[in-house]
């Protein structure tokens, strides 16, 4: 199938076999093999919680990997964006730019009381690297982490990251690291009490990557008691968690919790721009504070990024997207597990969610994959956990309507029919 591109000079036509021979070319072999799994087909549109391929299907966005809590090209946000495009996409960085102190503050208002400095960056892992930064320039050498935790792929992010696949082709990585198990708040308390005043905790509320792993009631906010109890510097990692995505604004909001430093990415763009952001109190950003050249980014708060935050935080407020959020989340979940239940007995562990962050756990991770294949060709796409591989995620976005809801239940529904069918055709023992 083909596509057409509108342009001044003769049209340019992509076509899929082209595309993939371009990304074994010069991306990736792995991800043009992923993509024939899915039928090679070629994203061109999107608009709200639905994509177009080039062969004009249109599919429920579910996936994403939690960026598209307003889903796709939200009018405010995209007003925003473009009314800046026309302006003053880039700045200098050297004169006094009115966005980037703008979307701080429209950032700020939405944040737990306390967090009030800004670091804006592009990717999750500069988030980390930035938070990561903080905690050693504030003289905390010792960093924990939790096993199943994911925080990206950068050197210092990847250290945080507890997946040994992951890690192993980059040894030695950063030196004193320390990876707990998840949820075992006396594990941390031991970790905390050998270095009293040297440890940087960085954690998620609720593990994406990991899985859906919800912790225990009470976790979250025991973890913040024994940093302060010992001393210690609390990183929340919100970037796929926060924003709206549980059905609070933030997890930290789930148990009053305020750290050091909060991670924010994905979903601030608005499904529009590339943006993170690791927001601090004032302690906590003092290092930065005294040096504004401690820790730069070419790219860091440019105005046509800062324009999609603000519009972002807007769309969340005026929708009211954080609480449909959690209303819809209360709505899919139980229908999710109902469906998995029945149609699926033997192949499902677990149904598991919070808000809009939702997943499915099989008892293998080959039938998670066979499951977001059926899921693909009855018109939905979802993802991977990269570090619980047996765990597929709903990440949809709080723009569903009610029969945007009924298609994806239905969807899932028809993908775990076909699923149960293909098991039972398997050969014993192969695949």
């Amino acid at each position: 199938m083909t596509v057409l591109h509108d342009s001044p000079h003769a049209p340019v036509v992509d076509d899929e076999a082209e595309i993939l021979n371009l990304y074994r070319a010069h991306l990736s072999k792995g991800r043009a093999t992923l993509a024939e799994l899915f039928g090679s087909h070629m994203e061109v549109a999107s608009e709200g919680a639905w994509l177009t391929t080039s062969d004009g299907e249109r599919f429920l966005n579910a996936g994403g990997y939690g960026v598209f809590i307003m889903g796709a090209r939200h009018p405010i946000v995209m007003e925003e964006v473009e009314r800046q495009l026309r302006t003053h996409p880039t700045a200098t960085r050297i004169l006094l730019e009115p966005t980037v102190a703008r979307a701080a503050e429209a950032l700020v208002s939405v944040l737990p009381t306390g967090l009030d400095r800004v670091h804006f960056a592009l990717s999750g892992a500069e988030a980390v690297e930035t938070g990561l930064k903080l905690a050693r320039a504030g003289g905390f050498k010792r960093t924990v982490s939790m096993r199943g935790g994911y925080h990206g792929k950068t050197l210092g992010a990847l250290s945080a990251t507890a997946k040994e696949v992951y890690q192993a082709p980059f040894r030695p990585l950063i030196p004193d690291f320390q990876h707990l198990p998840f949820g075992d708040a006396d594990a941390l308390e031991a970790e905390l009490k050998a270095h009293p005043g040297e440890v940087c905790v960085i954690l998620e509320p609720v593990q994406g990557e990991g899985g859906v792993i919800i912790p225990p009631k009470g976790y979250l906010k025991r973890v913040e008691e024994l940093v302060r109890e010992y001393e210690g510097f609390l990183i929340l990692d919100e970037v796929q968690s926060g924003f709206g995505r549980l059905g609070e604004w933030w997890g930290a909001d789930l148990e009053g919790v305020v750290p050091d430093v909060l991670l924010a990415g994905k979903a601030l763009g608005g499904g529009v721009m590339p943006v993170s952001a690791a927001i601090a109190t004032r302690k906590a950003f003092r290092p930065f504070d005294k040096d504004p050249y401690v820790h730069t980014a070419t790219f860091s708060g440019q105005p046509v990024l800062m324009a999609a935050v603000m519009g972002a935080v807007r769309a969340v407020k005026e929708e009211r997207l954080v609480t449909r959020s959690m209303d819809l989340g209360a709505r899919l979940l139980p229908r999710i597990a109902e469906v998995a239940h029945r149609n699926i007995p033997e192949l499902v562990v677990d149904v598991r969610g919070q808000g809009l962050l939702i997943g499915v756990e099989l008892v293998e991770a080959g039938l998670a994959g066979e499951l977001l294949i059926e899921l693909f060709n009855h018109g939905v796409v979802a993802n991977h956990s990269m570090n619980g591989s047996s765990v597929i995620r709903f990440t949809p976005p709080a723009v569903l309507n009610d029969t945007d809801l009924d298609y994806l239940v239905n969807s899932f529904d028809l993908a775990t029919r076909d699923l149960i069918k293909g098991a039972a055709t398997m050969p014993e023992g192969g695949n």
